[in-house]
């Protein structure tokens, strides 16, 4: 697997994580401020910044984002989450905040297990090919 898929895989199961663990909570320092799945995150390369330094496209998840939406505000609040096309941007408007990071839970779980199977089938065909050339 390369560097980048094993960045990615650490950056989703620290996603994971952090949700799980109940991350998006309110702030104890700002707890009438709504927090922002993605952005309020460890995950954010612009995390606790006041202005956007690093460009979204420089960030591992930007793969996930569809072309149409890399040029967004906040791309990966575009990524889709399930296969109706339920995206952060499109259910913060009518969904509530646990809805949400469910749905981001199940999204990010998917992924995981699809990354971690296509590092397996990677790692099977490099040992078959060294076998092979024994």
């Amino acid at each position: 697997m390369a560097t980048d898929e094993r960045d990615l895989l650490e950056t989703l199961k620290f996603e994971l994580s952090f949700l799980e663990q109940g991350g998006y909570g309110r702030s104890v320092r700002t707890p009438w401020k709504p927090t922002s799945l993605f952005q309020d995150s460890l995950t954010c390369l612009n995390y606790g910044e006041k202005e956007k330094v690093h460009p979204c496209n420089e960030c591992l998840l930007h793969a996930f984002v569809p072309q149409d939406s890399q040029n967004e505000t906040v791309p990966c609040h575009h990524i889709p989450l399930d296969e109706k096309g339920t995206t952060i941007q499109k259910a913060d408007c009518g969904n509530n905040q646990f809805e949400l990071e469910e749905a981001l839970k199940t999204w990010l779980r998917a992924t995981i297990q699809r990354l971690e199977a296509r590092e397996t089938q990677a790692s099977n065909r490099q040992g078959a090919e060294q076998t092979a050339n024994h």
